[in-house]
């Protein structure tokens, strides 16, 4: 079965499309910080995260081409991700979103506290 290409609206919907969920902007910042990774290190610097649900980030991360998976032909196999150009790039365009939750973080917390009065 072909896969379908989606088709975005504006350049948001495409940037929200590669970086959308809890975990694929902190696996992006932490690749910048310290790539190259090895699976269980990017593993370990994401507090919570499991197993399964990292392979399948970074196997769509790999898929848009903003992270790389270089795989050393050793033994024990060794594999290391890191970020493309691309990658780079869009973490860069993610600073100023972490800025922003960095200034609104304990007002977004109260918020979530405070009941819900219908």
């Amino acid at each position: 079965m072909a896969s379908r290409k989606p088709e975005y609206q504006c350049g948001l919907d495409a940037a929200v499309d590669v970086v959308g969920g809890k975990w694929k902007p902190l696996i992006l910042w932490a690749l910048h910080a310290h790539a190259p990774m090895r699976f269980g290190a990017l593993r370990r610097s994401l507090d919570g995260v499991s197993e399964k649900v990292l392979i399948q980030q970074l196997r769509e991360l790999e898929a848009d081409g903003v992270v790389h998976r270089e795989v050393y032909r050793e033994v024990p196999p060794r594999v290391e991700y890191s970020l493309t150009g691309m990658g780079e790039s869009l973490n860069a365009a993610l600073v100023p979103l972490g800025l922003w939750g960095e200034v609104y973080k304990d007002q977004i917390v109260a918020n979530k506290e405070e009941p819900k009065v219908a």
